[in-house]
């Protein structure tokens, strides 16, 4: 089984750097470093059977081969694409948000 890398749009990293700024502004570096962690445990996942996240908003958006995997211990989505060559990480959004309103923006395209 070949391991297709993980590439993660703009938009995704900024999702990451934003999540990761409201852990330190709350005073919580550990939070923090655990979501990293919780974070790269999820996209390890994803490498190995992508196909095990959920489909639930690829039929909702009509986003063919849109999946998402939840990080554990954490309130985020990792959404994502996989791609011949990698898996296209769209977004990575707390899952309280409106998930289809922020899919929809046209940059998240």
């Amino acid at each position: 089984m070949t391991v297709k890398p993980v590439v993660p749009r703009e938009l995704a990293n900024r999702d990451i750097d934003d999540a990761i700024a409201y852990y330190f502004a709350e005073d919580a570096a550990q939070a923090a470093l655990g979501f990293i962690d919780a974070l790269e445990q999820a996209y390890a996942h994803i490498v190995r059977h992508p196909a095990t996240g959920s489909p639930r908003y690829a039929h909702e958006l009509n986003l063919p081969g849109l999946h998402f995997w939840p990080l554990a211990h954490y309130p985020h989505l990792v959404f994502y694409v996989e791609r011949p060559e990698h898996i296209d990480v769209w977004r990575v959004l707390h899952d309280q948000r409106d998930i289809p309103a922020w899919m929809q923006k046209p940059e998240a395209i």
